[in-house]
């Protein structure tokens, strides 16, 4: 060798030496020698896919509490455990198809053949003969392996969602299981538990779906052709990961602050020279991370800053509330009718919107008022609510009708008669009766909730009860019948 690459061979050496010792802290196995012609060639395991990981994950995280669950209420259920267990390992195949081959033209009838293993272990399930008490956990059971099909489906609606909504099916049995057990101290736990964690799990799927198979089972897009695929092809789940994360392995005597100063004192030659050496000090004018960091060129010219971009109109969030128009309460002849629009607590006074009727054929019409309440005197042809918000109404006599519509939170008060009241597309309504209107008042509801209605008794004590929301229908002689649910009786 030659005298002058010695020095360079010497360098190169420390520099080994020291990623060898960092290779050793960070628990790195250091690489191997390029193999000889004679020696055979080492073939590293190829690296589990995400998709795969994930899965596995879930199988300990979801899967494994249920079957145990399943194996608690007796050998009959830890045997249909068993085979819930064989449809998740045979849907895992299927995704670790996804991972390597690309999508094939017809997705279910490229998969009918790997689908098998799967379709013979529901087929085990619903062919079991259990003992009668179990009947409700078997067909909990067999509404939950719907989600199954979420490997040969596609949007709409996303896999996520199309698992998700087969919990509905599958709690109406496991509720009765609820039910029937909950009072039994010795058995009912172990019943609850699997329901519980039987919903637990496909929420989780849910979730995994959500995040890996967002729009349909996932494929390699550089993968193989699917035609290849084998059936049975695949790996098995990995092992459930431990709970706290293993110590990494103690790093050798060299790896302590103490062997590396050591070795690197070792390096050193005669003169003192090391493996740093003739290296040179990176300055702080030379950091360019640093945010006081300037160009050492010199005062080079900036660019011209671009001219400042008209500001954008702002966009309208949807269901942003919009401001109100100008504030109305004006008689118009045509019509015979009052307009009241746009009041709120700020445009009357003391929050007071004041009307004085004249003539009974004049009807008031109010739109769109918030936090305001309008007083009516006069007798007047009828009153209408429209669109308003925490609104109060006050009349004395109408002789037609009083109408609400589209409205929220509103009370109407009638100090006098009003033959009819109509409430429409309304949330939340109080209508007062006096005691001349107790008798003579009727009501037609459609779309509203939470009515109620009050009214002063013989005492003079304010009594208060709901309009019936719920009914219940019947099909007699040819006819439907209607009747208030039960919940106001």
């Amino acid at each position: 060798m030659s005298e002058q690459l010695k020095p360079l061979c010497g360098v190169l050496d420390g520099v080994l030496e020291r990623l060898s010792v960092i290779e050793a802290r960070l628990g790195i196995s250091p690489c191997a020698a390029a193999p000889s012609a004679a020696a055979p060639a080492i073939v590293e395991d190829e690296e589990v896919h995400p998709r795969l990981v994930a899965y596995d994950e879930h199988i300990q995280r979801t899967l494994v509490p249920f079957t145990d669950s399943c194996a608690a209420l007796g050998t009959e259920m830890e045997s249909v455990g068993g085979n819930i267990g064989e449809v998740w390992d045979s849907v895992r195949i299927i995704v670790e198809l996804g991972t390597k081959y690309k999508k094939p033209a017809d997705i279910p009838t490229g998969l009918q053949p790997h689908l098998k293993p799967c379709q013979d272990a529901m087929a085990k399930i619903r062919s079991a003969r259990i003992d009668r008490k179990f009947d409700w956990h078997l067909k909990a059971i067999m509404e939950m392996l719907a989600c199954v099909s979420w490997v040969v489906m596609s949007p709409p609606p996303s896999p996520a969602t199309f698992v998700k909504d087969t919990i509905g099916a599958s709690d109406f049995w496991a509720n009765k299981v609820r039910k029937e057990y909950k009072s039994n101290e010795n058995e009912g736990p172990a019943h609850v538990k699997f329901c519980d964690t039987m919903k637990a799990m496909v929420l989780d799927l849910s979730a995994y779906l959500k995040e890996y198979h967002l729009s349909g089972l996932a494929w390699n897009p550089r993968g193989k052709d699917f035609s290849d695929a084998k059936v049975g092809e695949g790996s098995k789940p990995a092992a459930a990961a431990p709970t706290a994360a293993a110590a990494p392995k103690a790093a050798p005597a060299a790896a302590s602050a103490g062997g590396i100063f050591a070795e690197l004192k070792n390096k050193q030659t005669g003169d003192g020279s090391s493996a740093a050496t003739g290296l040179k000090r990176v300055t702080r004018d030379q950091q360019t991370w640093r945010k006081e960091y300037k160009n050492p060129v010199g005062n080079a010219p900036k660019p011209a800053s671009a001219p400042a971009a008209a500001p954008k109109p702002a966009v309208e969030k949807f269901g942003a509330k919009k401001p109100l128009g100008p504030p109305k309460c004006e008689y118009q002849d045509r019509g015979c009718k009052w307009n009241v629009e746009n009041q709120t607590k700020d445009t009357c006074e003391g929050g007071v919107c004041k009307i004085e009727v004249t003539d009974v054929k004049q009807q008031v019409y109010i739109y769109k008022c918030e936090n305001v309440t309008i007083q009516i005197t006069g007798k007047c042809k009828s009153v209408i609510l429209d669109s308003c918000t925490k609104c109060g109404v006050v009349f004395d006599n109408v002789i037609s009708a009083c109408e609400v519509v589209n409205c929220k939170r509103v009370q109407v008060q009638a100090t006098g008669a009003c033959p009819s009241f109509s409430i429409d597309k309304t949330d939340g309504i109080v209508v007062h009766l006096s005691n001349e209107a107790i008798n003579e008042s009727s009501f037609v509801t459609s779309k509203s909730s939470e009515m109620n209605v009050s009214w002063p008794d013989d005492a003079g004590e304010i009594k208060e009860a709901p309009i019936p929301e719920q009914f219940l229908h019947k099909m007699v002689n040819g006819s439907v019948t209607s009747q208030v649910s039960d919940l106001y009786h």
